[in-house]
């Protein structure tokens, strides 16, 4: 098979698709790869890396979507590669299509097989592809808020661990998954005061054996407002696999907020959590709206992409080099959890979360690929 890596275009993503030890076996197994110039370098791998791994460097995105079967990314295609994309080809990335609709709409004009890393599967139902990701984001999310908590950043002027005499900031997490639990992990090293909101009783058992039961609240509509109303942070960590997000925080909830607190919206790829958010970059990473600073970076592990891309890779690797090995569609008919990844096939939506969302018909993925 011939598989492509284009350098990433979604503004301040320094991440990349393929790392050496993955193109190593790929290679060996006689499959080609082509890796755009550059495509690696802000995640601290040289071209002349990926030559010794067997990869063939060139110049150009369009000459990648041009000649590869399978395209493997980081983030969604914007609209430049979008132009490129042809049907028989196959894209592998994250696309989070549910709040999404024009990417939607393109992929499936295009003709293209869509697999998405944030609705792969494994045999305990999670999400392998996402986790990682998860992981890192929710480990930043703390440390995002602290430095946001700082009065030239707009922040409320108080440091996050407190100081002897001095009280520790109140952290809300909406959510108790990755995000949420490392989240929780990396707040409560800080020092700081820590409220999980969650709401399965399974969910709430896990954690409270890892942090104790008196972090933890059942998220209940008065109990997100109230928390909200007296938090320095609130975390959103929200995750329906594959659908928009939930709006737990409301805009009249916003207002309720303390002048100077900060949101921190990891739910943001979905749509986000709270009704006041929209996307921002790392470049202008936060806006404010009613004196509450929210910080809505839809690609947050971006920023770290030394570390997401490697982590990214060692999840990603064994489902690249099944598709590699046994094809498309075979290796999707062989494997249920990677099955759970195809979102477009032929102009048909396959995944039922997202075609919810976007009110578009459903075609099971084990109908188009004729199981």
């Amino acid at each position: 098979m011939l598989i492509g890596v284009p350098k990433e275009i979604k503004t301040d993503e320094y991440r990349v698709g393929l790392v050496p030890a993955t193109i190593k076996p790929l290679t060996a197994k006689g499959h080609n790869v082509v890796v755009e110039t550059g495509a690696g370098k802000s995640a601290g791998i040289s071209d002349d890396d990926y030559v010794a791994a067997g990869a063939e460097i060139i110049t150009s995105a369009d000459q990648i979507f041009a000649r590869c079967e399978l395209i493997v990314k980081v983030k969604e295609p914007l609209d430049l590669e979008r132009k490129w994309l042809r049907r028989g080809q196959i894209i592998f990335t994250y696309l989070h299509l549910a709040n999404d609709p024009e990417l939607a709409s393109d992929l499936m004009a295009s003709g293209v097989a869509a697999i998405a890393y944030e609705t792969v599967t494994d045999a305990e139902g999670k999400l392998p592809l996402l986790a990682p990701m998860s992981r890192i984001a929710g480990r930043m999310a703390p440390q995002v808020a602290a430095h946001f908590l700082e009065r030239p950043q707009g922040g409320r002027g108080i440091l996050l661990g407190g100081i002897n005499g001095v009280p520790a900031g109140q952290v809300v997490i909406l959510g108790g998954g990755g995000v949420g639990c490392n989240a929780a992990e990396i707040a409560l090293g800080m020092g700081a005061d820590v409220a999980i909101l969650v709401r399965s009783a399974t969910t709430a058992d896990q954690l409270s054996q890892r942090f104790g039961s008196r972090v933890l609240v059942f998220a209940t509509p008065e109990s997100v407002v109230t928390l909200c109303a007296s938090a320095d942070v609130v975390i959103g960590a929200t995750l329906v696999p594959g659908a928009a997000s939930p709006k737990l925080i409301s805009a009249e909830t916003v207002k309720r907020m303390k002048h100077g607190a900060v949101i921190v919206d990891v739910s943001i790829d979905q749509g986000g959590c709270a009704e006041t958010s929209h996307p921002t970059t790392h470049t202008h990473p936060t806006f404010v709206v009613d004196g509450v600073v929210h910080y809505c970076v839809a690609n947050m592990p971006g920023a770290v992409p030394r570390t997401s891309t490697f982590a990214l890779n060692n999840a990603t690797r064994p489902f690249i080099l099944a598709i590699a090995d046994k094809g498309f569609p075979q290796a999707l008919i062989e494997d249920e959890h990677l099955r759970n990844g195809l979102n477009v096939y032929e102009g048909k939506m396959t995944c039922r979360a997202v075609a919810d969302a976007l009110r578009l018909p459903y075609t099971p993925a084990a109908n188009v690929l004729a199981l």
